[in-house]
């Protein structure tokens, strides 16, 4: 009798403490939850799962990514004025579509200083026509284009992407993960199509 009674009284011990087993990783989950959103808050650029998991101690990456979606649904729900979005490969806070024109109004003086319109022009087309050369670059926009071109890699907006085999191998050229982050978009997939627009017009600017 006394082995079976220690055995009932080890076996009741075993069901009260899985209950607090099972808080204490319901908290801590809570706490990984809300370091995860401190970083997405405090980040003006998307931050990759596998990275959100290194710096809140969450099991991995693929728990991290879970918690960024679960922080997606809270702010759906509550109808926040930001949620967060996955944008290059990562996870980032952003005030939603609806407010942009309100945002704007604060950035506006700041992006028109960041990129010019000939700078816009020669962008786009990168984006839409890469890999491509300058001379091809060129050739759409009709005036000379290697200022602009080294404007937008020191802006980290463009990179080299390897040569061309066309004779001199010139250089070619493509958007970066940067380029991504500026404009919002996951991939270069999500671009509006290239037949919602016309040919760009010449440049009134050289360079």
């Amino acid at each position: 009798m006394s082995d079976e009674g220690g055995a009932t009284n080890e076996a009741a011990a075993n069901e009260l403490r899985q209950p607090d087993a099972r808080v204490e990783d319901e908290g801590e989950r809570a706490r990984v939850k809300r370091i995860i959103e401190a970083l997405l808050f405090s980040s003006d650029r998307p931050i990759s799962s596998g990275r959100l998991a290194e710096l809140s101690g969450a099991a991995d990456g693929r728990q991290a990514r879970q918690i960024a979606r679960e922080l997606q649904q809270e702010y759906d729900r509550e109808e926040r004025a930001f949620g967060v979005e996955e944008i290059a490969g990562g996870f980032q806070l952003l005030s939603r579509a609806e407010f942009a024109p309100y945002v704007s109004r604060l950035h506006n003086r700041q992006r028109q200083e960041s990129l010019s319109k000939p700078a816009l022009e020669t962008l786009a087309i990168v984006a839409y026509r890469q890999p491509i050369t300058r001379a091809e670059v060129e050739d759409i926009r009709g005036v000379q284009s290697a200022h602009m071109l080294r404007a937008l890699v020191e802006k980290r907006l463009v990179k080299t992407a390897g040569r061309s085999k066309e004779l001199g191998r010139p250089l070619l050229y493509g958007t970066t993960r940067r380029f991504l982050e500026t404009f919002g978009l996951r991939s270069l997939a999500e671009l509006p199509k290239r037949e919602e627009f016309g040919q760009p017009p010449p440049s009134e600017e050289g360079g």
